[in-house]
């Protein structure tokens, strides 16, 4: 949290929301384009997956299975001391079980985080001025991966008002917001390193952290 003191931020329940660009025709495009090389249609547009909220750190490392998974830069609402609070992490998933089960590719990867949240009282005026970026770092070169205004994406609002029917999040609950395209193409990278831009106030959340690969014996 931003502030003069810090505030430990205890996590419930992790939502990760998906397909949620505002131009409607082109996420079912999307869709469409992604089903045709296996990953199944979600259930809803936009679709609200599941994972532990375990699965959400701060850590500049992190382990992953096998070598098919990939970051990607989402801005992350949650609900904590009263009040709606706003982030950037990156849902690591693996690639290769999201063919099969979305849901489970979720789950299989750590979410890190950047560890300081702005309140979204002072981001609500000027919303859709954010910007991500994200870089895919491999053999020591670091290539933009994403980069895109927030308006690109439903606002909380939104998504708030589709995942509760309501106008607020339960307390304790974060919310990842769904990605921008990677810019040619989803790959995996030694190191993923990512940002939310606030042009207007002056200010950038940052956070990057290290791939480690286990090996699959079986």
């Amino acid at each position: 949290m931003t502030g003069s003191q810090a505030a430990e931020v205890a996590i419930h329940d992790a939502i990760l929301a998906g397909w949620t660009g505002r131009d409607r025709a082109a996420v079912e495009k999307h869709v469409e384009e992604m089903a045709a090389v296996g990953v199944p249609r979600p259930a809803s547009v936009p679709v609200f997956y599941r994972c532990s909220a375990s699965r959400l750190n701060t850590a500049g490392e992190i382990q992953v299975v096998g070598e098919d998974s990939s970051g990607e830069v989402e801005f992350v609402l949650i609900q904590t001391h009263g009040n709606l609070w706003v982030g950037t992490g990156s849902d690591q998933t693996d690639r290769k079980v999201e063919s099969y089960g979305i849901t489970v590719s979720k789950q299989m990867c750590d979410k890190p985080m950047a560890a300081e949240l702005w309140s979204y009282a002072d981001l609500a005026p000027h919303w859709d001025e954010l910007i991500l970026r994200a870089w895919a770092v491999t053999g020591g070169k670091r290539e933009l991966y994403q980069q895109s205004a927030v308006s690109a994406m439903m606002t909380p609002t939104a998504l708030i008002r589709e995942y509760t029917g309501t106008d607020r999040l339960p307390e304790a609950t974060a919310m990842f917001s769904g990605t921008l395209p990677a810019i040619g193409g989803l790959r995996p990278a030694q190191r993923f390193e990512f940002e939310l831009e606030d042009p207007v106030l002056s200010r950038t959340l940052r956070h990057g952290y290290d791939i480690r690969t286990l090996p699959i014996a079986g």
